[in-house]
């Protein structure tokens, strides 16, 4: 999910631009569409860490039979499963669903011609995606195409885990998140880390808009020990006004970072958190000095 959560379709909240209504629409040419001109990049710069960390997480032998399973938080339309699992860049997605010919076809003709597209493209070490969104038309088209195994809609926010997902946590090795950090909270986690039966890793690229302590808080005392990749951030998308650039400026420098060079060029970014099972549980703080 790139920019959503519950408020008015198109509002701002704390000053940041809401996307909902994108994540309504029966297929996903209205996303790409867009957040084109807005170059919403996230999933390109995720591509790699999560194709790394996802088979580094099904080579562990954990001791429970089968392979474990990739869940992806706010998932909406699957872009994040197609992208680790096919031969497929994000610039080449925004090619085929802004096309003027994809544009005449009905949803039932597009979703058909994916189902080929994504098939014809299976890398052979693809690995089971389970997708979590509360985005029911999104979460529906991408299991249509097959994009996941399996697509959950509980609100993590406002409750526990349904029967379904709670028999689908017990198969979870690797969480993965874009975009959705700023509208869940240590309560999603909280949730999915209870359920787990293996050992769960986590891959989230964050906003530097939003604390992600709190989340780690909950990583750390369900065993996992987060780290934060210090040598870079990762550009999300360009701001869609000037309200949402001072908002960005503002909120970034009040978490201790320092814009410069970033929000202030017009760019939102995201910084890449990883946490997997250490000796306490521990959290390192120690590399976030380098994005202040």
């Amino acid at each position: 999910m790139a920019e959503s959560g519950s408020g008015d379709t198109g509002g701002v909240a704390g000053g940041k631009s809401r996307f909902d209504d994108i994540y309504d629409r029966p297929d996903p040419r209205t996303y790409f569409s867009r957040l084109a001109p807005l170059e919403y990049e996230i999933p390109h710069h995720a591509q790699p860490a999560f194709r790394q960390a996802a088979a580094e997480r099904v080579a562990l032998d954990d001791g429970i039979p089968g392979r474990p399973m990739v869940l992806d938080v706010c998932c909406s339309y699957g872009i994040n499963a197609a992208l680790l699992n096919h031969e497929l860049t994000l610039a080449e997605l925004y090619e085929r669903y802004t096309s003027p010919d994809c544009q005449k076809l009905s949803t039932a003709q597009l979703a058909a011609r994916d189902q080929e597209f994504y098939a014809d493209r299976r890398r052979p070490d693809a690995v089971p995606v389970l997708g979590l969104d509360v985005a029911g038309p999104a979460v529906r088209y991408a299991l249509q195409v097959g994009l996941l195994d399996a697509g959950f809609t509980d609100d993590l926010e406002q409750g526990p885990p349904g029967p379904g997902l709670r028999r689908a946590l017990a198969e979870v090795g690797l969480i993965t998140l874009t975009g959705g950090g700023s509208y869940i909270s240590d309560r999603t986690f909280t949730a999915l880390l209870d359920g787990a039966r293996r050992p769960v890793w986590v891959s989230a690229f964050v906003l530097r808009t939003v604390s992600y302590h709190p989340i780690m808080r909950t990583l750390a005392a369900h065993g996992l020990h987060t780290t934060l990749e210090a040598s870079r951030t990762y550009p999300q998308r360009l701001f869609t006004d000037e309200r949402e650039r001072q908002y960005a400026i503002a909120t970034v420098r009040a978490l201790g970072h320092d814009p410069a060079g970033r929000e202030e060029n017009g760019r939102f970014h995201s910084l890449h958190y990883e946490s997997r099972p250490g000796a306490v549980g521990d959290i390192d703080h120690r590399n976030e000095q380098s994005q202040r």
